[in-house]
């Protein structure tokens, strides 16, 4: 098995090992599953990860990277060449190997918990038995797909556009009517600061970088799915979990938060993820509503009337749209519209609210503060009578320092 250096990098010297198939590159358990989000929960350190997953986007390939796998195989191009996706990018960092089927079917014929073998060649081994050849994605060949779909990229936002247009003329009610949200209950959120938490790139830093922000002003707490989970490892509980329920744990949907299942317009409200709320024996309402459930997180703080919405993990700029792949990104766009004068990036919050004095500013005004006390003090008998004592006690006590000056 590969041994990992600090920073998640992989030490591919010490992977190297002779075998029957002769120099192994690289060994590992296989972990298999269509759903890159459900494998990640599955990883171990050391595994060999098995994905199916065209354009793998940077919050995916991170969480691969985090889980330790020492390598990952993909059934699908990791880049299409529709557009410029950063998942590739994120893997290289870390440097873990990335390997292409040449034969996409081949990928059927892997077994979860497999021992799997890939060796200089390229060819990967299952239990002896040999799978097929690999098509290596190094930093040569994911340089090259990068900028073919950078090339593409105008296509691609042309589709986008397209497509936005079209959500406008079939969902426009959730721009020019008010939406019917599920009521807040005891929490207040009018006047206050809503910060939506979102599993997406970054988030666990953006969350740790607005501890103090979180501390001194105590805004509303809005976890989206796995959002939740993000905050209680950093000591907070969520006050609302809005999601499919499909990415957060059990332990943060029984932290005590209020939940809200997003429930589907276009199939008539339902709502999947309550199948699992009542699972666990929770309670929970429906929110129906177009688009994404971070999409209903922000149009939920915005019809309460929160004062700021501070959006963290959150979809933000056109790489971001396209990175997650789907057509229902359109409807995030346009709810950014809706709720655009309230919405602010968590980054940028951090970048101002981090702003304090420096210790020459804070000293010049403590010396500017004390300087009319002083005059005042001077001036006051009961003070001149307290300094003419400190001089004769100064005078007593060391007379021979008072004589030199």
């Amino acid at each position: 098995m590969a041994a990992r250096r600090p920073g998640g990098q992989i030490n591919l010297a010490s992977a190297q090992t002779l075998s029957p198939h002769g120099l192994d590159r690289l060994r590992g358990v296989a972990r298999v599953d269509r759903r890159t989000k459900n494998l990640i929960k599955r990883l171990s350190p050391g595994d060999l990860a098995i994905i199916d997953h065209v354009d793998l986007d940077a919050l995916a390939a991170q969480g691969l990277v985090d889980a330790g796998v020492v390598a990952v195989v993909n059934a699908q191009p990791f880049i299409s060449g529709k557009y410029p996706n950063r998942g590739p990018g994120v893997l290289a960092a870390a440097g873990i190997p990335m390997y292409e089927f040449s034969d996409a079917a081949r990928s059927k014929e892997i077994k979860d918990g497999a021992w799997l073998v890939i060796d200089e060649a390229g060819m990967l081994y299952q239990s002896d038995r040999a799978i097929g050849a690999l098509i290596t994605w190094d930093d040569i060949k994911i340089a090259a797909c990068t900028a073919e779909a950078r090339a593409n990229l105008g296509s691609e936002l042309e589709h986008f556009a397209r497509n936005t247009l079209q959500y406008l003329d079939s969902e426009k009610d959730l721009l020019l009517d008010p939406t019917d949200v599920p009521p807040a209950g005891n929490l207040k959120i009018a006047g206050r600061h809503a910060l939506v938490v979102v599993r997406g790139e970054g988030y666990k830093e953006d969350l740790g970088l607005l501890r103090s922000y979180i501390a001194d002003v105590k805004p509303v707490l809005i976890a989206v799915d796995g959002g939740a989970d993000a905050l209680l490892e950093l000591g907070h509980k969520p006050d609302i979990i809005i999601g499919d329920m499909d990415s957060v744990s059990d332990t943060a949907l029984s932290c005590g938060a209020r939940l809200i299942v997003h429930a589907y317009v276009k199939r008539n409200g339902e709502a999947p993820g309550m199948a699992r709320i009542q699972r666990l024996r929770l309670k929970a309402e429906t929110f129906a509503v177009p688009g994404t459930s971070e999409d209903a997180a922000m149009l939920f703080a915005y019809e309460h009337n929160a004062d700021l919405i501070v959006a963290l993990g959150t979809h933000s700029n056109l790489e971001d749209f396209l990175d997650k792949g789907r057509a229902g990104m359109a409807s995030t766009f346009l709810v950014r519209l809706k709720v655009g004068n309230r919405l602010v990036d968590a980054r940028g919050v951090y970048k101002i609210y981090r702003q304090t004095a420096s210790g020459i500013s804070l000293l010049t005004i403590f010396v500017a503060a004390l300087f009319p006390i002083m005059i005042l003090m001077t001036q006051s008998p009961l003070w001149q009578n307290v300094a003419t004592a400190v001089r004769i006690w100064f005078q007593l006590h060391f007379p021979w320092f008072w004589h030199r000056h």
